[in-house]
C-alpha cells in the first residue's frame, strides 16, 4: 500500500489550493484500496480539516510515514524530509535563482522530485496544471483594471465571489466600451481567457480585421505561434522548428501594439524565446496598450516591463512609459501591469477540483507503475540524483550557475 500525504502549504504568500479535494480523496480510497491518504492539518486551506476527516482521510500533524507527498507550491527547504518522493510545482526547470536552495536540499536529502509542470505527453503537451483558472482570473483582472483606469465600468474582485458560477453573474449586463484585446497563446491559459472573453460578450475577430478595422463593440483576437513569430531569414513559421530553435525567430507582435488596448499574455516563455516586444517600445507614441495582464508571469520575460510579482491583495502596479520604473497604478504616464504568480488562488475550490480531476485521470495510476513514461519524464531528481533529462541543471544545483 502507498500512503499519500497532502502537505500543508507553507510558502509565503499563503496558498490555499490543494492537490486533491475531500471528495476526490474519498473516491480514491474507495476505488483504489492500494492508496491510503493522510492530510497534514492546516488552518488556511480552502477545504477544512473536518471535510477531509468526513471523507475518510486521516488528519495528522506530520507526514513522516507517507511515501508520496503531494503539494502545490514550492515547499520551504527546511521542511523537506529525507528519502521522500515529492510531487509539486518546484519552479526549478528554468534555473530559477529563488528555488536553487530547494533543489539542492532535495538532492542532499536523497529525495525524489516529480514536477507537475514536467508531466507531458510524448509530443510535449502539458498534462496537468492550473492554467485554465489562471486564464480566467487573469482575464477578469485585466478587464477590471482597464475599467478602474478609465472609469468606464466597474468589476469587483474575483476572490470576493464564492465560486466561478457566482463570478459569471457579475458579467450579466456589463457594458464594456469598444476596446481591442490581444490574447496570446493556445494552451490552457488562453482557453481560460477566451472563456471569460465570451462570457463578457467580447467578440472574437480575425487577425486582419483586428489590424484594419474599427469596431463599435469590444473585440479580441487570439494570437497563436504562427501569428506571433516568424523566421529571421524566410519569414516562415514551423512549429517544431520554432520549439527547437526559437532564437532564429523574431516577434511579429509589434504590428498589433498600435491597435491594442489590453494585452492578455498566455504564452510559454524561456530565455531563448523572443520577447513579444522590447522594453524601449513603450516609449513610442504608437504604443497604445495601457493594461497588460501577464498571466504566465515571467519577470522581464515575454513582457519585458513585467518588473516582478505582486500579490492577490495588491495585484496591479504601473510602469512609467519614459523611465520604465515601477509606479503607482492608474497614472496617465504609466502602463498598468498585473503580474501575480498564484492567480488560481482567487478561486481555490474550483481550481483545486479541476486540478485533482486531472491528477486522478492522468497521473494517479502511473504513481504505482515503475518506469511509467509520464512519471519518468517528470522526475527531476531521483533518490538524490538529477535524472538524465534534467542533467542540464547540474551547475545550477551545484551553485555554479546563478
Amino acid at each position: 500500500m502507498i500512503t499519500l500525504g497532502l502537505i500543508r502549504e507553507e510558502k509565503i504568500p499563503a496558498d490555499n489550493r490543494v492537490a486533491l479535494t475531500p471528495a476526490q480523496c474519498k473516491w480514491i480510497m474507495r476505488h483504489h484500496p492500494e492508496f491510503s491518504i493522510k492530510v497534514q492539518t492546516s488552518p488556511s486551506r480552502s477545504f477544512l480539516d473536518a471535510e477531509y476527516q468526513r471523507s475518510g482521510a486521516e488528519i495528522v500533524e506530520n507526514l513522516n510515514d507517507c511515501q508520496v507527498i503531494l503539494g502545490i507550491k514550492e515547499i520551504p527547504p527546511a521542511l523537506i524530509m529525507e528519502n521522500k518522493t515529492y510531487v509539486f510545482f518546484s519552479h526549478t526547470r528554468k534555473k530559477q535563482p529563488y528555488n536553487q536552495r530547494l533543489l539542492q536540499t532535495i538532492i542532499e536529502k536523497k529525495c525524489t522530485l516529480i514536477d507537475y509542470e514536467c508531466m507531458e505527453h510524448e509530443d510535449g503537451q502539458r498534462i496537468i496544471g492550473f492554467g485554465f483558472f489562471a486564464g480566467i482570473v487573469g482575464a477578469h483582472n485585466g478587464v477590471m483594471v482597464y475599467g478602474n483606469r478609465t472609469g468606464t465600468f466597474h468589476l469587483g474582485r474575483v476572490f470576493e465571489q464564492r465560486d466561478f458560477k457566482e463570478l459569471i453573474h457579475g458579467y450579466f449586463g456589463l457594458k464594456i466600451p469598444n476596446i481591442k484585446i490581444a490574447v496570446t497563446g493556445s494552451g490552457r491559459v488562453a482557453h481560460g481567457v477566451l472563456e471569460v472573453m465570451n462570457l463578457m460578450g467580447i467578440i472574437e475577430v480575425e487577425k486582419d480585421e483586428y489590424l484594419k478595422r474599427s469596431f463599435t463593440y469590444p473585440v479580441y483576437v487570439q494570437l497563436k505561434g504562427a501569428d506571433l513569430y516568424r523566421h529571421n531569414d524566410d519569414g516562415s513559421y514551423k512549429r517544431d522548428h520554432f520549439h527547437t530553435h526559437p532564437q532564429e525567430y523574431i516577434s511579429c507582435f509589434p504590428e498589433f501594439i498600435p491597435h491594442t488596448d489590453i494585452l492578455m499574455n498566455g504564452i510559454y516563455w524561456d530565455s531563448n524565446v523572443p520577447r513579444l516586444f522590447e522594453a524601449p517600445a513603450v516609449h513610442e507614441k504608437n504604443f497604445n496598450i495601457s493594461v497588460i495582464s501577464d498571466i504566465t508571469d515571467d519577470s522581464h520575460g515575454s513582457v519585458p516591463v513585467n518588473l516582478g510579482d505582486q500579490t492577490i491583495d495588491d495585484p496591479v502596479y504601473g510602469v512609467d512609459r519614459q523611465t520604465l520604473v515601477k509606479t503607482a497604478p492608474y497614472l496617465d504616464t504609466s502602463i498598468d501591469i498585473i503580474a501575480v504568480g498564484n492567480l488560481p488562488n482567487e478561486l481555490p475550490r474550483d481550481a483545486s477540483k479541476y486540478f485533482g480531476e486531472q491528477l486522478i485521470k492522468y497521473i494517479l495510476g502511473d504513481l504505482l507503475v515503475d518506469g511509467s513514461d509520464i512519471i519518468e519524464r517528470a522526475t527531476i531528481v531521483k533518490q538524490g540524483k538529477l535524472t538524465e533529462r534534467f542533467g542540464y541543471l547540474e551547475e545550477y544545483a551545484a551553485g555554479i550557475d546563478n
